[in-house]
């Protein structure tokens, strides 16, 4: 089998504190080892994102805007999803395994580590890694039970789409083409996000 959880590699977690964040791994341990007898990996990632820099922006401003905040974390290879992308960010001289074991290693770890991503990002480089993910996967696109496409028969497509609304059910509307029956999509999420998402 092909390996393809490298270092460098950017992830988005999956579970946890920090899932729906970007990060980058820093070593792996496809074996496991005596604590952790399964395939994990050691990431740095982004637990808070730079802002959007305007041009009207003071040099101050933008100094603030373009500040992030890094994390440190132990990752179960089942709780990342890789991507295509690349981070060519030199991070194993400063985050180990062995400055996860206090709480000073880990801070001092922490601030090197967002120095560097500070300065990649300056640099202009991997605009990707450091943009947020949509907010429908942040707040659980991934768990949709089930979407439903319906057609109406009646006159108007938006009266189709208040029947619909009727029922009690809130509907996604979709820009499509005039059609002889007007389409209406439904989207069923899990019951626990309902409140998250404002359903």
């Amino acid at each position: 089998m092909v390996k393809f959880l490298k270092p460098n590699k950017a992830v988005v977690l999956l579970q946890g504190r920090f899932a729906g964040h970007k990060a980058v791994i820093v070593r792996n341990f496809d074996d496991g080892n005596r604590d952790r007898p399964y395939s994990h990996c050691l990431v740095a990632g982004l637990a808070k994102y730079p802002k959007k820099v305007i041009r009207k922006d003071s040099a101050k401003k933008t100094a603030k805007k373009s500040r992030v905040k890094a994390f440190l974390k132990v990752v179960n290879y089942s709780h990342i999803m890789p991507t295509r992308y690349t981070l060519d960010v030199d991070l194993k001289d400063i985050v180990s395994v062995d400055a996860l074991q206090s709480r000073d290693k880990k801070v001092t770890a922490a601030k090197e580590t967002k120095a560097r991503f500070e300065d990649r990002f300056k640099s202009g480089k991997n605009r990707w890694f450091f943009s947020k993910l949509s907010e429908m996967a942040l707040r659980g696109a991934w768990q949709l039970q089930k979407l439903v496409l319906s057609f109406s028969d009646l006159g108007g497509s938006s009266r189709g789409i208040r029947l619909r609304n009727s029922l009690g059910r809130k509907v996604v509307k979709l820009k499509t083409r005039h059609v002889a029956k007007h389409p209406s999509v439904q989207g069923l999420v899990e019951p626990s996000l309902r409140g998250a998402l404002g359903l």
